[in-house]
């Protein structure tokens, strides 16, 4: 494996003129954002943006491919990669469409979607290693004694079904080892960190197909798998970004599959879909079109792009996967199902049964519509836990893992999953905001942290559609606010 310095400091090279630039303005005080981040924050959002938002553009694959270089194994973490098998029969995937169309719209256009094959799922379960140093390397044994020493040191029954993040069409389980291997330690559990298809090669629904399979694999595992049964009281679903969404849209598909009342025939037995034990996200993106006022509102505490371009096919130079055939605009789905619930869970009518949710948010894009989201289904009946982290960008815990404000995420992102996996009554439903510089926190109530009405949302929701799809010019979205 190559572990030169070198292309990191050819990158870094254009950006010192910035560096510069931040770090004189902040230490003078000159800098809005000295208020609210320390030095290294604000050098670290700045440089992250810079090479997010100033940086050529270059052709899908190529950005793919450099998102998930697999890096070495090292450290206090115990990685074993499985695979999989795709079960027996077909109905796993034909259930996966009834829920589809069961959550349509009237009058919503049929199809809108690829039927995706039903194939194999690659995954790495991944545990804390405790008696490891920093230096220590992987250990030349086999998948299935890796496996077996992790669960040595797993104390907890808890098995957290992780999804991570990256726009669904950038990164992989190994690129979110760091994050994976920080919930085992803190839950004392394990994860399972799944690789579903990524887009625009695999576009919706084969992402939420192969979590779907990933889910029933561990209650009913195939023989040969390396895994026991796992109960759903012990399962939380996880993840940070298109993560969370994928995490959220894989509930929805199962409670929408259980007001069908739908069982799955699953490697010849007939199963149930249970719900699992709860369902905790990280910046979860429940929104595909892009259509919040906090897109606009909060773009001065994020480093990701403000706001999607009208048409995502002329922002990467043509390559060998995009533009798609046959061509579409966005990278993830159709124009037509961009509104679907389960690709768009902001859209989602109800959360009626759900298990208990959790919810974290910076004050970045993404906010209202997680802001909405927790609203929504706090008033169904649904146990939420919220938490907004002020001034601070999209999944800021992972890009600043040092700050206090980081570790006093993690520290709560854990204590809900264990909670819901052995203390359930322990959960206690509400929301807060923090401050992360002193992490002052004042309570907020769920019921009226979203001030946009569903029809509202939905409105804003389908006009970005037209204006992705070209129907319509883009307005300036801070005149429509």
């Amino acid at each position: 494996m190559d572990t030169s310095p070198i292309p990191i400091i050819k990158a870094m090279l254009p950006k010192v003129p910035l560096i510069g630039k931040t770090a004189v303005f902040h230490t003078l005080g000159f800098s809005e954002h000295s208020k609210y981040w320390d030095l290294r924050t604000e050098l670290t959002i700045n440089v992250l943006r810079s090479f997010i938002n100033d940086s050529p553009p270059r052709p899908l694959a190529q950005l793919q491919r450099m998102s998930i270089k697999v890096p070495e194994i090292k450290g206090r973490i115990w990685v074993s990669r499985v695979t999989m098998p795709r079960p027996d029969e077909d109905d796993v995937r034909q259930a996966l469409f009834k829920a589809i169309v069961g959550l349509r719209e009237d009058g919503d256009e049929k199809g809108g979607f690829v039927e995706p094959e039903l194939g194999p799922v690659e995954a790495e379960w991944v545990g804390y290693r405790a008696g490891a140093t920093k230096g220590s390397t992987e250990l030349r044994i086999s998948e299935e004694q890796k496996y077996q020493e992790m669960m040595k040191e797993v104390e907890s029954p808890t098995t957290v079904l992780y999804f991570h993040g990256g726009a669904y069409y950038l990164m992989d389980p190994a690129t979110h080892r760091p994050t994976t291997k920080k919930l085992a330690k803190l839950t004392k559990g394990r994860c399972l960190s799944i690789r579903y298809r990524l887009a625009p090669q695999n576009p919706f629904p084969a992402a939420l197909l192969d979590a779907l399979v990933s889910y029933l694999t561990l209650l009913y595992p195939p023989p040969r798998s390396l895994h026991t049964p796992v109960s759903p009281s012990h399962i939380v679903f996880a993840g940070d970004s298109a993560g969370g969404n994928l995490s959220l849209v894989l509930l929805q598909t199962i409670l929408e599959l259980r007001r069908q009342d739908l069982k799955i025939t699953w490697n010849g037995e007939e199963r149930d879909i249970p719900l699992p034990a709860g369902v905790a996200t990280c910046s979860p993106w429940t929104d595909i079109t892009h259509s919040s006022p906090s897109y606009s509102t909060n773009k001065k505490f994020d480093y990701l792009p403000s706001l999607a371009e009208a048409n995502t096919s002329e922002r990467y130079p043509p390559d060998s996967i995009w533009p798609s055939t046959p061509p579409r605009k966005n990278l993830y789905a159709e124009d037509a199902v961009l509104c679907h619930p389960l690709v768009s869970p902001l859209a989602a009518k109800s959360w009626a049964g759900s298990c208990p949710l959790y919810i974290e948010t910076g004050q970045e894009l993404l906010t209202d519509e997680a802001r909405h989201v927790a609203c929504k289904a706090a008033r169904q009946g649904v146990k939420v836990v919220y938490e907004e982290f002020e001034t601070m960008p999209h999944c800021f815990a992972m890009v600043l893992e040092t700050l206090p404000a980081s570790r006093m995420f993690f520290d709560g992102w854990a204590r809900f999953i264990n909670q819901a996996t052995m203390e359930p009554g322990e959960i206690v439903g509400g929301g807060r905001i923090v401050r992360p510089k002193s992490l002052e926190e004042r309570r907020v109530d769920l019921e009226m942290l979203s001030g946009r009405s569903d029809e509202e949302v939905l409105g804003r929701m389908r006009e970005r559609v037209r204006v992705l799809s070209g129907e319509v010019m883009d307005l300036d979205p801070v005149a429509k606010l």
